[in-house]
């Protein structure tokens, strides 16, 4: 019995191993994507707040104030590597492409945050304080960057984490995104 129980720490290991191996070979095979995080907001409205504007803590912004058009609401914050390297992207896709950005800063500074949109530029359109987090609560937000997508008539339609570049433009973004435009216009007929 004694030497029984020289063996469980190495029983325990294998268990560990096995179950990273599977885990890594499916990341590695494209079954299981890490940023592909399910949210109980899909295909539901974007939640009812009232917050105030990042630029302007004395002006109330609202879902209303998005519903119509079809916008990426972009979780960001100054304290988020990652939100650093999508910036210049997300300038990109605002003044190039014309896409509608919300951002939402998340748990952050507001005085930061308006220092870095002056030096970095500002892709966002409507920009809500989020300094205690609670609607990043209400979206299920775990982290920064994350991303929505939400159609014309104000229902979330996707959720991404990790920084948005060319390549998840393309990959995950742009298909749904010239979707919704084609739902758009027909629904404007």
């Amino acid at each position: 019995m004694n030497r029984l129980k020289l063996f469980l720490p190495l029983v325990a290991f294998v268990v560990v191993a096995a179950f990273f191996y599977v885990v890594l070979n499916r990341i590695d095979q494209g079954e299981y994507n890490p940023q592909d995080l399910p949210s109980a907001l899909v295909n539901k409205p974007f939640p009812e707040f009232q917050m105030a504007s990042l630029e302007d803590p004395s002006v109330q912004l609202s879902r209303a104030d998005f519903l119509g058009d079809i916008v990426l609401i972009n979780v960001w914050a100054t304290w988020c590597p990652s939100c650093h390297v999508e910036h210049g992207y997300l300038n990109y896709l605002a003044k190039e492409k014309g896409v509608f950005i919300v951002g939402v800063n998340y748990k952050d500074e507001a005085a930061a945050a308006n220092d870095w949109l002056a030096e970095k530029g500002n892709p966002y359109r409507i920009n809500i304080l989020d300094s205690l987090g609670r609607l990043g609560l209400d979206m299920g937000v775990t982290g920064a960057p994350e991303t929505y997508v939400v159609d014309h008539r104000g229902f979330v339609r996707m959720r991404y984490q990790g920084p948005v570049n060319e390549s998840v433009w393309q990959e995950k973004f742009k298909p749904l995104y010239d979707v919704l435009q084609k739902e758009q216009r027909e629904a404007a007929g």
